[in-house]
């Protein structure tokens, strides 16, 4: 069923879809932020903010879906505001530009890729903090995770990656 801020989904109503795509490395430290929540780890992501690949995925996806650019012109490395920031603040600013804009999230499908740290004991708890942070049902928030198979960046362990795609409607 979609959500409306009317209740009313009709042949005008417009759905838009957005996806959305991070990296970070990884260092030396004592643990990764994923979807908001801390997960211990002998590692660390390496980022301005706090480098949760899993919510900056999930941003990209949300301001594409609402065609506002991306992550960077609005949350800039460059900018000391962020620095060490919760990524959280950039969700609830992007969930609040696309309620301006009118439209409401339907679901967030997102995938983790790495070989380390296993994201299965850390879903229900991720998925309960990116469903709050988005104002939807638990179950209309998915996450799912991947290995490469110990190929590439990410299956040697030098970082992780996330992938996430929103649907809105109008």
């Amino acid at each position: 069923m979609f959500h409306t801020k009317n209740g009313v989904l009709n042949m005008f109503s417009k759905i838009k879809v957005g996806q959305g795509f991070d990296v970070h490395q990884l260092i030396d430290g004592d643990g990764v932020i994923l979807g908001g929540i801390k997960i211990d780890h002998d590692k660390s992501l390496k980022g301005h903010s706090d480098a949760d690949v899993v919510l900056h995925a999930l941003v990209d996806a949300i301001l594409g879906a609402i065609g506002k650019g991306d992550i960077g012109q609005h949350f800039s490395p460059k900018d000391d505001r962020w620095k060490n920031a919760d990524s959280s603040l950039f969700v609830t600013e992007s969930v609040k530009w696309m309620e301006d804009a009118g439209y409401t999230l339907q679901n967030a499908d997102i995938t983790v890729i790495c070989e380390a740290p296993k994201i299965g004991v850390h879903r229900d708890a991720m998925q309960t903090k990116i469903a709050r942070l988005l104002k939807i049902d638990v179950s209309d928030v998915n996450i799912k995770a991947t290995t490469t198979e110990t190929l590439g960046f990410t299956g040697r362990g030098e970082g992780i990656a996330s992938q996430a795609v929103v649907c809105v409607t109008k």
